[in-house]
């Protein structure tokens, strides 16, 4: 039960992010579309982690491997990308700044989701995201 519980959370939250970079769109003041292209980061985030975690195998002793740093790193600037892309935009006035923070908003609610679905669903416990 307890992983019914986290995984509607995580689709709440996600939905909530969703709906503030939606928000820094589709208002009637801001009416650009611009904030869309952060989507990709959404999508492109976890691909280094799922990538370095099938590479390496955990069952070493060492505490870190070079696969899992590059992996760590190369997450690390995706997520910088996606806070730097709309302020971009604002700094070149495709979006004004009210949109701007609104999906800033969004990405930090959409990053703490997947964030949370990994340490949620990342450890081989009880239960997994495997089990769905």
């Amino acid at each position: 039960m307890a992983g019914i519980k986290a995984l509607i959370s995580l689709s709440f939250g996600g939905a909530i992010g969703l709906m503030f970079l939606m928000l820094g769109c589709a208002l009637p003041e801001y009416n650009k579309y611009w904030p869309l292209f952060v989507l990709f980061f959404y999508i492109l985030s976890p691909i280094p982690y799922y990538i370095g975690r099938r590479v390496v195998d955990d069952t070493t002793d060492a505490a870190s491997s070079a696969c899992k740093e590059l992996a760590i790193f190369l997450t690390t600037g995706i997520v910088v990308s996606a806070f730097g892309l709309p302020i971009i935009f604002a700094r070149a006035q495709l979006i004004q700044w009210g949109a701007c923070s609104l999906v800033l908003t969004g990405n930090v609610i959409i990053f703490a989701t997947i964030l949370g679905f990994f340490m949620v669903f990342g450890t081989n416990d009880d239960f997994s995201w495997q089990q769905w």
